[in-house]
């Protein structure tokens, strides 16, 4: 008996130009028999632009688990369906992995086709390396939540990319100036292939200050891209610790840990909260 099953189509879409939409994403938008996306509104700005006039079905954080369900019955009823994003690639910091997951379980196929990107089109032009590179999608809202994870990649030796929010741009460059380092290189895209397209390349202080200042555009979707730690200023950092360690081993055999920490940040290049933090784990350890 042949399989009537039908298929699912995630189809990247124009990131602002509307004119990006691929030849082939455009040939299977048009032959579908239903487009889930984001948000409908947003979608059938695009889809009236190219003349495609399909049934519209929303799929968004808040409903995508109870729609699949319904999308897996009409794919199994021998439908073909598309799965959009309000722009770029569908699933990148966006809706439609449950789904995706869901068909997979059910043996149903899944077809990328692909297109803009956010990220990656931001990447292209950053002039960072992109051997390795990690994608945190947005970070957190909260400041203090985004210091704590922010302190979790500050000493990785690749490419950082995120997402950002025009309303929190500012304070965002700020939190990771302080954890990051003033000096560390920065690249954040704006309005990426629109009108007003704009790529600020400089430091994390001096971003952080024209934000303050109003110089930086505070409108529009961010692409944030960071450098990650030089490999070699990551080997000269793991061996100011290995000296710090050894130094405070020997101070906490005479001396209290303030007076050690104290002379230690004499001696070695470490701040003293890390030494702090460093003569307190010694010490629990003797």
């Amino acid at each position: 008996m042949i399989d009537q099953t039908g298929k699912l189509y995630v189809v990247a879409t124009p990131i602002g130009n509307l004119d990006d939409l691929s030849f082939r994403a455009n040939t299977i938008l048009k032959q579908v028999d239903w487009i889930a996306a984001e948000d409908t509104r947003q979608s059938k700005k695009l889809l009236d632009h190219y003349h495609i006039q399909k049934k519209l079905i929303s799929l968004h954080n808040f409903n995508e688990k109870s729609r699949i369900t319904q999308l897996i019955e009409s794919l199994k009823a021998g439908q073909n369906g598309a799965l959009i994003s309000d722009a770029g690639t569908p699933c990148i910091s966006d809706p439609g992995a449950h789904l995706i997951q869901a068909l997979h379980e059910d043996k149903i196929s899944v077809v990328p086709i692909p297109g803009a990107c956010a990220l990656i089109s931001a990447l292209s032009v950053a002039g960072f390396s992109t051997t390795e590179f990690l994608f945190l999608g947005f970070l957190p809202a909260k400041s203090v939540a985004r210091k704590q994870q922010l302190e979790t990649i500050k000493n990785l030796p690749y490419t950082i990319v995120f997402y950002e929010a025009p309303h929190r741009i500012s304070e965002m460059l700020y939190d990771c100036k302080k954890i990051l380092g003033e000096e560390r290189r920065v690249v954040v895209a704006r309005e990426l292939t629109k009108k007003y397209e704009t790529l600020y390349v400089s430091t994390l202080k001096n971003l952080s200050e024209d934000a303050d200042s109003a110089a930086v555009e505070i409108r529009g979707e961010f692409v944030v891209i960071i450098e990650g730690v030089p490999k070699e200023t990551l080997q000269d950092h793991q061996q100011n610790d290995q000296k710090a360690n050894k130094i405070l081993t020997m101070l906490l055999a005479e001396m209290s840990v303030k007076s050690a920490v104290n002379i230690a940040a004499e001696i070695t290049d470490c701040p003293k909260n890390k030494l702090y933090d460093l003569a307190i784990a010694i010490q629990n350890q003797s």
